[in-house]
């Protein structure tokens, strides 16, 4: 049998409908797929919502969890154990039954509780100048593992001692050295504390057994035995830690990159991409965001997941932008070489502009009716299948006609 794969990726700033969108794909696989999360980690905010009114916005667990399907979390995903076992303590209240089983590729970075302290430090320090952190160590965990003696991974897990000797090492060598290389002196309270308290190691040394204990430690040959896979991007094209707009970005390939190299390594051939956007621009942080509006542009837009936090403040709007939309599409499908790739529009949030879209097109503002500025979304892109959402739920992904 052929493999079918199918990547999920956003192409704004996050915030499209990934979650929506992988629940509805392996909702249509009667769950028997392999959800992997190819990029990122826990800052994914995902939301999936079921008609009979149960929600549940995912991090680590991938977002077919509800329609069964298992997780993978493959060697470019950022593990933070602390943040695993409470999302996976609040599934279980949600989800009828056992949880579907979660896989970490051993070579998966792991995150310490000194990672997520100095990246909220970081943030707090550059005052208005922040770049837009979530504040949970996602880029200060690649930064510290560039080095060897202090990179952790999931394989570490498998011995406890020395993973403890390592956390001992980071603790007392690597933060000082970390915090004089970004010209932090001092830490501010309560940060102090954590970095001097005993019980933070134990407590994480604790949860990161739990975490082993509660997945199935693997790696990428995973793949080649699955013949259902969907691969689920976290944030968005315009986030990418190679895009123009650093550092105003993450520190992780939100596109087609990786997806690509752990296609390749399991024989896939072919993959359908749903390139997922809202029919209205959102930002979650500090950084561009060009037809930026002041307030909510449409009366109709609700957002129970983007609530406003410390780190990356409130959510940001702008108008549905189709010349950044087939910029930065263009620019991922230009890395598929030698790969059949067989591309999608997905527009969500339909049912919240009402009966006129704004959008941007040519680099000015125009207004039309939502399918047919959709369409021409389409037309830019060169595409021939689009969808469309006009609801939080699978039920409410349906095909709009392009011609």
């Amino acid at each position: 049998m052929e493999k079918k794969a199918w990547a999920v990726i956003g192409s704004g700033f996050g915030d499209e409908g990934k979650g929506l969108m992988t629940d509805a794909i392996s909702a249509g696989f009667g769950g028997g797929c392999l959800v992997v999360r190819f990029n990122g980690g826990a800052q994914a905010g995902h939301t999936v919502t079921l008609a009979s009114g149960e929600r549940h916005v995912f991090g680590h667990f991938g977002a077919g969890t509800l329609a069964g399907a298992p997780t993978f979390l493959s060697r470019f995903f950022v593990v933070n154990p602390i943040l695993f076992l409470k999302e996976r303590a609040q599934l279980i209240k949600t989800v009828k039954g056992n949880l579907p089983e979660v896989y970490a590729d051993r070579d998966a970075l792991l995150s310490t509780p000194w990672d997520m302290m100095i990246n909220q430090a970081i943030e707090q320090s550059r005052g208005g100048a922040r770049h837009g952190s979530c504040g949970i160590g996602f880029g200060e965990t690649i930064e510290r593992c560039l080095s060897p003696i202090y990179r952790t991974t999931v394989n570490d897990l498998s011995d406890m001692g020395g993973l403890i000797k390592k956390l001992n090492l980071i603790r007392d060598r690597y933060v000082p050295e970390r915090l004089k290389a970004i010209g932090l002196n001092r830490l501010p309270s309560p940060f102090d504390t954590v970095l001097t308290d005993p019980e933070v190691l134990r407590n994480f040394a604790e949860d990161a057994s739990l975490f082993e204990n509660r997945v199935t430690v693997t790696d990428a040959g995973i793949l080649n035995k699955t013949e259902r896979i969907v691969f689920e991007g976290a944030q968005g094209l315009l986030l990418d830690e190679y895009h123009r707009w650093f550092p105003h970005v993450t520190r992780s390939r939100t596109g087609l990159a990786n997806v690509l190299i752990l296609a390749r390594e399991a024989g896939i051939k072919r993959i359908d991409v749903s390139y997922m956007a809202r029919a209205y621009l959102t930002r979650h942080g500090t950084g561009p965001l060009p037809f930026e509006v002041p307030e909510k542009p449409y009366e109709g837009i609700v957002d129970l997941t983007n609530i406003p936090n410390a780190y990356q403040g409130a959510l940001r709007f702008a108008w549905m932008n189709l010349d950044l939309l087939s910029e930065t599409v263009a620019n991922d499908l230009g890395q598929a070489r030698n790969m059949d790739i067989r591309p999608e529009l997905v527009v969500t949030c339909v049912d919240q502009v009402g009966d006129s879209l704004s959008f941007v097109n040519g680099n000015r503002l125009r207004v039309s009716r939502p399918a047919d500025a959709i369409r021409l979304a389409c037309a830019r892109l060169g595409f021939s299948r689009c969808r469309i959402s006009e609801g939080p739920t699978r039920e409410t992904v349906s095909k709009l006609s392009v011609q």
